[in-house]
């Protein structure tokens, strides 16, 4: 652990129009840091979402992070194509990995000190496979295996091995925040009855979610704590986004998993105590679904 990291002044927030940074440059101007905002298309509103600057164009682009990063002191990376289905397998893998690399790098060379990426459960490799896989065990930490068989999956992978490189390379403090599904209102209206009706839905994911605003709170004291070097960790809500009891079902779709410990009621079979123990971070906005009992 270091000493006391004062708040930003300024922060850079790349993909500041969508879902998460939007909140998230909300939260950090209420919090009384300035922002700057990269888009790759303006939409013309970030001003009202806290943003006092807006950059536009590509976050793999260096001489606009560069003139982006002025006067600030943190960086949050969210900027990227969020699915395998965005774009070809290069695009998502290449375009990901590129901008990742590129915001680390320059932010690293005007001496920038703290940086929070955006990660991703999809990093087990559960989520976009082509076949049906498994955890190794639940609840599932940060030193679970990888079972990558898709380009978004790996670029996380890559993400994060360049965030812990340029922890190394630039004495930089970087946290990778691996988000589940995130929810609000509306996504949550979408999921929650489809995945009642049926759960395999879910279970890729794990049945876990996050609430946008949770999402923001987790990337501000990413941002803010006191730590050092380079962090992975899973912030999600204790619960799952599904009515039945967890036990029930892993032991469906994940029959052959290893269940290291109780999962009682509708716990979210992640373990959680790294980004309290490193954040003090725990989810706060829960879904609040009425439990109900497991039907074959």
């Amino acid at each position: 652990m270091s000493s006391d990291v004062p708040a930003p002044r300024r922060v850079l927030v790349t993909g500041a129009a969508g879902l998460v940074g939007r909140v998230v440059t909300r939260a950090f101007a209420d919090r009384g840091a300035a922002v700057t905002a990269l888009v790759l298309a303006d939409p013309g509103d970030l001003a009202e979402a806290g943003a006092d600057r807006v950059a536009v164009g590509d976050a793999a682009d260096p001489d606009l992070v560069r003139e982006a990063l002025a006067d600030a002191d943190a960086v949050v990376h969210l900027a990227a194509l969020p699915t395998p289905v965005h774009g070809t397998a290069l695009e998502v893998f290449g375009g990901n990995t590129r901008a990742t690399f590129n915001v680390l790098e320059e932010a690293g060379n005007r001496g920038i000190r703290r940086a929070v990426i955006a990660s991703s459960l999809s990093i087990l490799g559960l989520p976009w496979a082509g076949r049906t896989l498994h955890p190794a065990y639940v609840p599932v930490d940060e030193d679970a295996p990888l079972q990558i068989e898709d380009p978004y999956g790996l670029s996380k992978q890559v993400d994060e091995a360049t965030a812990e490189m340029m922890a190394r390379r630039h004495g930089m403090d970087v946290v990778a925040l691996r988000f589940p599904f995130i929810s609000n209102d509306e996504r949550a209206a979408d999921r929650l009855p489809l995945a009642a009706a049926d759960p395999a839905i879910g279970a890729p994911e794990l049945w876990t979610y996050l609430d946008v605003r949770d999402a923001a709170q987790a990337t501000w004291l990413a941002a803010t704590v006191p730590l050092h070097g380079y962090h992975k960790v899973f912030v999600a809500a204790p619960d799952t986004f599904v009515p039945y009891p967890t036990a029930d079902l892993l032991g469906v779709y994940h029959p052959d998993v290893d269940v290291r410990s109780p999962m009682p009621g509708r716990t979210a079979p992640l373990d959680l105590r790294a980004a309290q123990r490193l954040l003090g971070f725990q989810a706060r906005h829960l879904l609040g679904v009425e439990p109900l009992p497991w039907r074959h």
